[in-house]
């Protein structure tokens, strides 16, 4: 069923803490959202997932077998990283002829049609091929592995608007065809948030949140209108990212959209708006 338990998770560069005391189960068959800020530990995460380093505590286990004691489980998972690291003199379809090498479930005709869809020549070597073309190639390389866990590190840097929405719409395509657990790392939020499934939000190495993206807009609103009134509404109610431009003030509540008091806003002459995943994403790292 692959699934990822991540028990009481510690990394330590030096004097800085990357990941503090980390607990997370990931179900499978889901699209996650792994989002944070610079510097919040994703990238640490990422690698301890994928046997890259190792922690100074804790554990990570995919099928109820730690990870770091599994023989052959790095081919059940495939990691596409923000960085390239496959060797410039390589083709396009050497490096497809190569992945399947490793990964038997890799699919190279999915990855020649995905290669045609996206105009990548695969005769072309990676050294030859622009920013954007590398993010396609090894975008393509994740979606044709068919590994049972896939991560995305930033899989559209570089891509323009089309490339992009052909991206998103494959990465759906592949999963509905063939149900795996995606983990997509990204500073895109606004874009990726019709994408995920399930949202999980780290800040300075502590997992802050983990919910269904419909979970999560559903326990917040934006409240806007005159300042003053706007503060009144907020009196004894939680809430984040509150902004102010001369007169005006809008504030993010956290709180179910069926609490909204419709009877004091009307009164007050405020409004009611739908809070987007980014703006409650930076208003929960900010607070």
């Amino acid at each position: 069923m692959s699934t990822i338990q991540i028990k009481e998770l510690s990394m330590r560069y030096g004097n800085t803490l990357a990941l503090d005391n980390v607990s997370l189960t990931l179900e499978p068959n889901k699209i996650y959202g792994l989002l944070g800020r610079n510097g919040a530990g994703k990238t640490t995460l990422l690698n301890l997932l994928t046997n890259k380093i190792y922690p100074h505590s804790g554990d990570i286990a995919f099928d109820g077998e730690s990870i770091f004691s599994q023989k052959h489980s790095q081919k059940k998972i495939y990691y596409m990283m923000e960085k390239n690291l496959f060797p410039l003199g390589l083709k396009i379809k050497e490096i497809f002829k190569w992945t399947k090498e490793f990964y038997p479930e890799f699919n190279l005709d999915y990855a020649n049609s995905l290669a045609n869809k996206f105009g990548l020549d695969v005769s072309k070597t990676v050294k030859e091929q622009s920013t954007g073309y590398t993010s396609i190639f090894k975008a393509i390389v994740a979606l044709a592995s068919n590994a049972r866990i896939t991560i995305f590190d930033e899989p559209v840097l570089g891509l323009d608007a089309n490339h992009r929405e052909i991206f998103y719409k494959e990465l759906l395509a592949s999963y509905n065809e063939n149900p795996r657990t995606v983990i997509i790392s990204t500073h895109l939020i606004e874009e990726v948030a019709n994408v995920l499934e399930e949202v999980i939000i780290i800040n300075a190495g502590r997992i802050i949140l983990k919910k269904s993206v419909e979970e999560l807009l559903s326990s917040a609103y934006t409240i806007s209108g005159e300042k003053e009134n706007v503060d009144k509404y907020l009196q004894g109610r939680e809430y984040v990212s509150a902004e102010t431009l001369g007169k005006f003030k809008s504030a993010i509540v956290l709180a179910d959209l069926q609490s909204r008091d419709e009877g004091l806003a009307k009164k007050l002459e405020l409004d009611f708006t739908k809070t987007e995943l980014q703006q409650l994403f930076i208003g929960l790292t900010n607070s």
